[in-house]
């Protein structure tokens, strides 16, 4: 009902209730029938529904995350990670050794004289050896 409605609603009952002592007993008794009728005919409530939110995915990861994991599904995630984790560190345990290989080797050539003194002096020798030293 819009406010224009409620309105007349509101005045309309107003004078019914200023003017109930005046009324005579058979409209009084039309007026109470007419209540029922309109009270048995109006629509019954829903019950209320409340909204309990669950933690749950659908399709098989809800089970993962609802759920307790077994040990075998506990396995099923830690045993990659551990892989994954053992699998970075030897990359970079040997790229450090290369490295370290490769700045060694350099070095060995420069101390062993096996190059010309003009070399020092070469800028692009220069530029090899800060290249190879990374």
């Amino acid at each position: 009902m819009n406010s224009n409605q409620l309105n007349f609603a509101y005045k309309v009952r107003h004078a019914l209730n200023e003017n109930l002592d005046n009324l005579p007993a058979s409209t009084t008794d039309r007026l109470a029938s007419a209540r029922r009728i309109a009270l048995s005919r109006q629509k019954k409530e829903s019950p209320l529904h409340a909204l309990a939110p669950q933690r749950l995915i659908a399709g098989p990861a809800g089970v993962m995350f609802g759920e307790r994991l077994s040990w075998f599904a506990r396995m099923g995630v830690a045993v990659p990670l551990i892989v994954l984790v053992l699998g970075l560190t030897g990359i970079y345990r040997y790229e450090q050794q290369r490295r370290i290989n490769d700045t060694a080797d350099i070095d060995a050539e420069v101390l062993s004289d096996e190059l010309p003194l003009t070399a020092y002096l070469d800028h692009g020798f220069n530029a090899y050896l800060a290249k190879r030293g990374e």
